[in-house]
């Protein structure tokens, strides 16, 4: 069942090639081709292209198809090409002739978008939901690690001092970028594109701000072809915004697995995030952050491929576009996982308490030092100098305190504020 048979076979080793793993892909667009149908049956009939009969016909066969999907029962067998023919052939034997009208100012092209557009907004709404509380987390525990101080590193190499309310809100106020990102996907995608048909409109008096409405979209993609070279476009949008996340994650899954180490020993993790080697009993290993840094740097490469197939595409539709999914998809998918189990391991991270005991940690505060100089009115190079001098000769005393004041410094770390810059971003 082929929405553009005509009565002439397909080779099947073509069929296979241009299908491909499709209908696995589609079985997630479902839902909202049936939402899209409901839509655009019900415009079909405020324009007189439906009876009432036949547009409450089809709106009810479509949420029993919806109710279907959500309970798990809806598949699409190889006989179908995508989820388009497998649902229009349903409508089509429930209801006969209502449903072989379905299609009816509509193409395969602008339903895909449409789906496409609906299952982003709500892919988006739930990452924004799950970073919101992932920000909540590392907010709790920076609030609650303040005051223990941590080393702070450039080039790998003891630089200031920290601590770990500096690095748990570090994160949290990155995530807020993140969420920005989020944000401006969602715009992007928040656009209806229904009524573009295969990307030049139609010669049917269609009411495309009923289905905007209906479908609950902020607004119009107006102009046809503009509206069929969203797709690509709406899909490398979020690639970048779920790539923006993926680092944040990424960059503090390695900070996680750095300080765990015995190198390092700033923190620990509770058995049960961790992993076991099958020759050396005393292994724990942060299996599950190594993972989030693997799954999120993979996640960062898909902004790239889906550039790479779309970059050199004129305007209109190609079947190039296809590809698109399986990439996407299980990103998606990829990225709520590592972020459900950040989720649930954050609030497990033990820190320890006075790592900067240790001697090797004195020259952290070399800067506190110079400054303190600096304030008593020697000139900055010299106290500079000064200091390195005492370096050398072994004479140097740490303070082993911080009197930092400027906002967002280790001793004023504005968390009310990263909060409030939340609430409005989000």
């Amino acid at each position: 069942m082929k929405l553009w048979e005509k009565g002439i076979p397909t080779d099947k080793q073509i069929e296979q090639f241009t299908v491909g793993n499709d209908r696995d892909l589609d079985l997630v667009l479902a839902k909202y081709d049936a939402l899209g149908s409901i839509a655009h049956a019900k415009m079909l009939g405020q324009i007189g292209l439906l009876t009432n009969a036949e547009t409450e016909s089809l709106v009810t066969a479509l949420e029993k198809i919806i109710i279907d999907v959500e309970k798990g029962n809806f598949v699409i067998e190889d006989s179908f090409e995508d989820v388009h023919s497998k649902i229009e052939y349903m409508l089509t034997v429930k209801l006969g002739d209502a449903g072989k009208k379905i299609h009816t100012a509509r193409s395969r092209n602008d339903q895909v978008l449409v789906d496409v557009h609906l299952y982003l907004k709500d892919e988006i709404k739930v990452l924004k939901e799950q970073v919101r509380t992932l920000f909540d987390l590392m907010m709790e525990s920076a609030d609650k690690y303040q005051n223990v101080l941590l080393p702070g590193y450039t080039h790998l190499q003891i630089a200031m001092p920290s601590s770990f309310g500096m690095w748990f809100s570090a994160y949290a106020e990155s995530l807020i970028d993140d969420i920005t990102m989020l944000n401006a996907a969602l715009k992007i995608v928040d656009q209806n594109p229904l009524g573009s048909a295969a990307g030049y409109g139609s010669s049917f008096p269609i009411d495309r701000t009923f289905t905007t409405k209906e479908l609950g979209f902020e607004t119009l993609k107006y102009n046809a072809v503009a509206a069929q070279m969203s797709r690509g476009k709406s899909e490398k949008i979020l690639a970048f915004a779920m790539s923006s996340v993926a680092a944040t994650l990424s960059k503090f899954s390695m900070d996680v697995c750095l300080y765990m180490s015995q190198n390092f020993d700033f923190i620990t993790l509770p058995a049960h995030l961790t992993t076991g080697s099958s020759i050396m009993p005393h292994k724990k290993n942060p299996d599950v952050f190594e993972l989030i840094r693997g799954k999120c740097n993979k996640i960062q490469a898909l902004p790239y491929e889906i550039t790479l197939i779309t970059n050199n595409l004129p305007s209109g539709y190609h079947r190039d576009l296809q590809l698109l999914k399986e990439g996407l998809f299980p990103a998606i998918q990829n990225l709520k996982a590592c972020l459900d189990i950040a989720i649930f391991s954050i609030k497990d991270i033990k820190v320890k308490d006075n790592i900067l005991s240790d001697k090797k940690y004195n020259y952290l505060f070399t800067v506190d030092t110079l400054n303190e100089m600096v304030v008593a009115g020697m000139p900055f190079r010299d106290a500079y100098k000064a200091v390195a001098e005492q370096l050398e000769n072994g004479t140097y005393e740490s303070p082993k305190e911080t009197k930092h004041t400027h906002e967002g410094s280790i001793n004023n770390l504005c968390l009310a504020e990263i909060k409030d810059k939340m609430n409005k971003a989000y």
